[in-house]
């Protein structure tokens, strides 16, 4: 016990040594020596005057007051070089010290040139695509006078009723962290003060992806080994990437919101992983926390302030009561100066301080947003992102001049083709999937009837319409609209069904507590099917859904989850064969809700399941259904076929300095050229916590031509094996570890090694 405490007061003293030491910038100081105290608390306000897609029912007001009176640091919702300068302009030039402004926005999966949604683009597995997305978002932003982000979300997600499981990378912390590394990359460049690049914010500190029930903002309760080896890598990995401000979640953590934990903002962000940035909160969560149950709002506000947080964003608690706690000895007068100091350092990174124009040149939206260059890139990501989920009788791909029938209530709907969270994309820009088809078809005989409503629940579809109408229910019957189906399936040759859910049925505050495909397209899906005629599903989703039913039918699956502005030119790309799907699934999809939470990391427990799958009384299994998901992490079918063979080591020990070479052939058995993601697993069989059954630990991405072969190879190290022990020590046991090599995490473990101490 005694090194424990040694150890937690050697981690913070040396913490602090860090920050003592880090070198401050002149142009800051000098700053912070003209301006008083109400000019500081000023830097840690953020406004927004309204525009864009506000997450709460708040709306700053007099924010041009505010401004020039030197009470605003940011604002957010203002976009163009013009009104940007407008902006700035009120700063620069009306307020007394001329501090530029921070422009912030949400730019979530591309600016205008909107890509798939996060969850999709993580199918990819492709961290080069991911990185190139990040950066031409940025470019567009940039262009339209934004310089701060509030992007990558990495909150870790294995509860497919959260809705905002859409807008992160999955359920696993290693492909978690390398996506969230490859965003933060990519918004930011290697200069932050060039033109084109912008601030990244990782979100939501921390665990948000747990949130109870799958009901957003609501409570998390983990343990710290729970946090440490399962959901905080990701944030680690954008720190450690030099991420430029971090967001606070909504949840409490041990028992203390985000927005006021000490533990989490000071002691782990600041002083264990060394973090440089300035801390703001998510829309009004430090006013939130009066509701938590954390006192008032001068409370609320001081406790954010002394556990670290920077930069209050909407709440105005900052504004209204830091002075007064400083009167009163609740807070230190130099706290405030180091929160300033934090958020003018992020102004001078971007180059703000020396110009606060550059992010103002009206000769960059004609040629940096939406150019046929950047809707090339989002037509190619959203190809990448699709996951072939079924193969049925060699339907896909479909001829060119084959006679289709179109059907489904997303077949032609641009208002959902973007997804949830693209507050900056015109939906109306975007391609249905009837164009696409056309557009890539042309000798096809493609006619098209909607089939059904996407819901015909009227008081959902109020719910989800709350940005515009993203569920249309006909004037016509649901029973007219199905005839007029079954009518063109009769007189075609294949059946294409659009079908899944609207945009804004996943995303904030969308959570479900059913996730099947809602009943009227199920009606749709199963009497297409009874027409005997060979029939795709084209599925699209913001989450993990239980297509259980569907599984069991005689369909092909493609997984399109929202696509981007591009959506109907990449969903024939890959129907009509010109592009073969490599995506794989980011998360496990369950056989239902009560499997929930489920992933492919979950340990054996004492008494594990049957190996058989078969029921056995007193293992840990349900009595109506398997343990196993539906569709395993990692899953994803080709239009060709791979075999592994040939799995081994290099060596049978592997000594603490150096490396063991685990590889595998990977062979394309099948008629098409394809990509294969080969994805290497490792069981840790002893340690001193227990182990998941297994762990990714690395990947690739290759290209075969039918009846080609490769050999992919994995350098493993001591520190690929590392985890955080009972004493939140990062450490790497001796023993034995299982390994296997295969196109998904549903495989058994082909050989071992032994680290040697």
């Amino acid at each position: 016990m005694k090194r424990t405490y040694l150890s937690i007061f050697c981690i913070a003293f040396m913490g602090t040594l860090f920050l003592s030491a880090q070198e401050k910038i002149p142009q800051v100081e000098e700053l912070l020596k003209k301006m008083t105290l109400e000019e500081k608390i000023g830097q840690l306000n953020l406004l927004t005057p309204g525009g864009g897609i506000a997450t709460g029912s708040v709306v700053s007001e007099d924010v041009e007051t505010k401004i020039k009176a030197g009470n605003v640091g940011g604002v957010f919702g203002v976009s163009s070089p013009e009104k940007v300068r407008q902006a700035q302009d009120i700063a620069v030039k009306s307020s007394r010290l001329g501090i530029p402004l921070l422009i912030g926005s949400d730019i979530i999966h591309g600016y205008k040139t909107t890509y798939p949604i996060p969850l999709g683009l993580s199918s990819s597995w492709d961290m080069e695509l991911i990185q190139e997305g990040a950066k031409i978002a940025a470019k567009e932003a940039t262009a339209d006078g934004i310089n701060w982000n509030f992007s990558p979300m990495v909150d870790i997600a294995r509860d497919p009723r959260w809705g905002r499981i859409a807008e992160g990378a999955g359920e696993d912390p290693y492909l978690g962290s390398q996506v969230a590394k490859a965003m933060v990359n990519g918004y930011q460049g290697e200069d932050l003060t060039q033109p084109n690049t912008m601030m990244a914010t990782v979100k939501h500190m921390a665990l948000y992806g747990a949130a109870e029930a799958g009901r957003d903002y609501n409570s998390v309760d983990m343990s710290r080994l729970k946090m440490f080896n399962e959901y905080l890598p990701p944030y680690k990995a954008a720190v450690d990437a030099g991420v430029g401000s971090v967001m606070t979640s909504f949840n409490d953590i041990d028992g203390i919101p985000a927005s006021g934990n000490k533990w989490l903002l000071t002691d782990l962000l600041r002083e264990r992983w060394g973090f440089e940035g300035f801390v703001v909160s998510d829309y009004t969560s430090v006013n939130e926390m009066i509701a938590h149950g954390m006192g008032d709002l001068q409370a609320v506000s001081a406790l954010a302030i002394n556990a670290g947080l920077d930069m209050d964003m909407v709440g105005e608690g900052f504004l209204t009561t830091l002075k007064k706690s400083v009167d009163e000895g609740k807070v230190s007068e130099e706290t405030i100066t180091n929160a300033a100091r934090r958020i003018l350092e992020a102004k001078h990174k971007l180059g703000l301080l020396d110009d606060p124009y550059r992010y103002s040149d009206e000769s960059r939206p004609e040629k940096d947003i939406l150019t046929e260059e950047n809707r090339d890139f989002a037509r190619k990501a959203a190809t990448r992102s699709f996951v072939l989920l079924k193969k049925h009788d060699n339907t896909l791909p479909l001829a060119k001049n084959a006679n289709i029938a179109l059907v489904g209530p997303l077949a032609n709907s641009k208002n959902n083709m973007l997804g949830t969270w693209a507050p900056t994309g015109d939906p109306q820009l975007s391609i249905p999937i009837l164009e696409g088809m056309k557009n890539v078809a042309s000798e096809a005989n493609i006619t098209y009837a909607k089939g059904a409503n996407i819901s015909d629940d009227t008081s959902f579809a109020k719910k989800v319409n709350v940005f515009g109408e993203r569920i249309q229910i006909s004037d016509e019957s649901p029973e007219t609209l199905l005839k007029k189906a079954l009518d063109l399936a009769k007189s075609s040759d294949v059946i294409v069904a659009v079908v899944g859910e609207a945009t804004e049925m996943s995303g904030e505050a969308a959570s479900r507590t059913d996730i099947t495909i809602p009943d009227a397209q199920k009606k749709l899906i199963r009497e297409l099917t009874n027409t005997g005629k060979p029939v795709v599903l084209v599925l699209m989703s913001g989450r993990p859904l239980d297509i259980s039913e569907e599984m069991q039918l005689p369909v092909s699956i493609l997984q399109i989850w929202h696509p981007g502005v591009e959506a109907g030119n990449a969903v024939a790309d890959v129907i009509f064969g010109d592009y073969n799907p490599s995506g794989k699934l980011t998360n496990s999809w369950p056989r239902s809700v009560g499997q929930i939470p489920i992933h492919y990391r979950m340990k054996t427990t004492g008494r594990p399941g049957p190996e058989s799958g078969e029921f056995q009384k007193f293992k840990t299994n349900y009595l109506d259904s398997p343990n196993s998901p539906l569709l395993p992490f990692g899953y994803g079918l080709s239009y060709t076929d791979f075999e592994y063979s040939d799995v081994k080591a290099n060596s049978k020990e592997l000594s603490s300095t150096g490396t063991v070479t685990l590889s595998a052939t990977i062979t394309n058995t099948g008629d098409y050229d394809g990509e294969e993601i080969v994805q290497l697993y490792i069981h840790d069989k002893v340690r001193s916590i227990t182990p998941p059954g297994k762990e990714l630990k690395a990947f690739k991405k290759i290209m075969l031509k039918k009846g080609e072969s490769k050999t992919v190879t994995f350098e493993v190290s001591p520190e690929d094996l590392k985890f955080y022990n009972s004493d939140l020590k990062y450490v790497a046991e001796p023993g034995e570890f299982e390994f296997f090599i295969a196109g998904s995490s549903d495989s058994e473990f082909d050989g071992s090694f032994t680290l040697k101490d």
